[in-house]
């Protein structure tokens, strides 16, 4: 059996080292996932565990999606190695998400979804998200409040007014994604909308929006009339 680590490859071909001399746009995904991996397993490299990976979801979307236990049955991926890879793609949501967001006001309903569309729409669990804004309408925070199903026994809104205040918001917009890929808000989307907001008021903080993001499609219960 030949050498399968990645030292054993003329240096040209070493992940690590054509990142460094040529720029990480040059590497292929499968390059780049074998440098998230780090060293390899016994008898198996870093790209040979990457291909594994490659071929049991397909696509960056499907792999973007999985969890730890996911990740944990490909060959070679163990405990720390599938954290590692999570840790990365969400590193990578939120670079993309703030890139977008920078200095950018929010003024309508659509500048909200076109934040956070592309990386909620994936989501096969309902993902509830709550942005801080300044006076200025800009986004200067934005936390994950739960991932399941939105009710009231699973948030509450000081979970989400507690952060707010610590962050100094003036305002602050709701998102969350129905994996069904219908945006039409739920009854218990509507009264916790209603809720929240009522509680926002009594300390000065106000609830701009509360956006459902679908597959490609978006509503906001403001513009609907639902608060």
């Amino acid at each position: 059996m030949g050498n399968t680590s990645p030292r054993g490859l003329p240096r040209a071909d070493r992940p690590r080292e054509r990142l460094y001399e040529r720029g990480p746009g040059e590497l292929s995904l499968q390059e780049l996932l074998a440098i998230v991996i780090g060293e390899g397993t016994r008898g198996s490299s870093a790209l040979v565990v990457a291909l594994r990976l490659l071929g049991e979801f397909g696509d960056l979307v499907a792999m973007g999606r999985a969890g730890v236990d996911e990740m944990r049955r490909v060959p070679g991926i163990g405990f720390a190695r599938a954290c590692q890879l999570v840790a990365s793609f969400e590193l990578g949501k939120r670079f993309a998400r703030e890139s977008r967001s920078g200095g950018i006001s929010i003024k309508a309903p659509k500048d909200v979804a076109r934040l956070f569309m592309d990386e909620m729409k994936h989501y096969d669990r309902e993902h509830f998200k709550a942005a801080f804004l300044n006076t200025k309408n800009q986004i200067i925070r934005v936390v994950t409040v739960s991932i399941g199903s939105l009710n009231a026994s699973i948030v509450h809104p000081r979970e989400i007014l507690k952060p707010a205040i610590s962050a100094s918001a003036a305002s602050i917009v709701l998102v969350h994604n129905h994996p069904t890929g219908d945006p039409t808000p739920s009854r218990e989307d509507v009264e916790f909308t209603r809720r929240f907001a009522r509680c926002g008021e009594l300390i000065g903080i106000e609830l701009l929006d509360h956006i459902v993001i679908g597959a490609d499609r978006f509503q906001s219960l403001k513009e609907s009339g639902y608060f």
